[in-house]
């Protein structure tokens, strides 16, 4: 078997990450830290994360000394009355937190919410965007 199937069957085998926030929280339930990426764009670094079930009016996003924390509830009721056979899907909270770099416009982020998809715009501050030195 060639290395490259070798990394491709170890991927396939590998059991899901424990997502559970292991952080100290004092309020009940279940805490999970959300899938996320980054990219990073000439003017942004665009993250997005996957918190699926929550509504925009359970989602608090803040920015406190450069550190940007997502904390995103989702409504438990569809579940209560459920009597699982077999579970893989865990259902609770979703908490995360950034430091954000001095190179980020703090004032101009962006939140979105589509489908259980949180993209932030982290727009780059002026002073951090590439420009062209003009020759005298």
């Amino acid at each position: 078997m060639s290395d490259e199937r070798k990394e491709i069957a170890k991927a396939e085998n590998k059991k899901p990450e424990k997502t559970e926030c292991a952080g100290e929280r004092t309020i009940p339930g279940k805490y999970y830290i959300p899938r996320t990426d980054i990219a990073e764009t000439e003017k942004n670094l665009v993250v997005t994360m996957d918190v699926p079930g929550v509504r925009k009016e359970n989602l608090n996003i803040t920015l406190e000394n450069r550190n940007l924390e997502v904390d995103a509830k989702i409504d438990f009721s569809p579940y209560e009355k459920l009597d699982p056979v077999y579970t893989e899907y865990n259902v609770g909270h979703y908490t995360r937190s950034f430091t954000v770099s001095n190179t980020i416009d703090t004032k101009n982020i962006d939140a979105n919410l589509t489908d259980g998809v949180l993209t932030l715009t982290l727009p780059k501050a002026p002073e951090a965007l590439p420009r062209k030195i003009e020759i005298n």
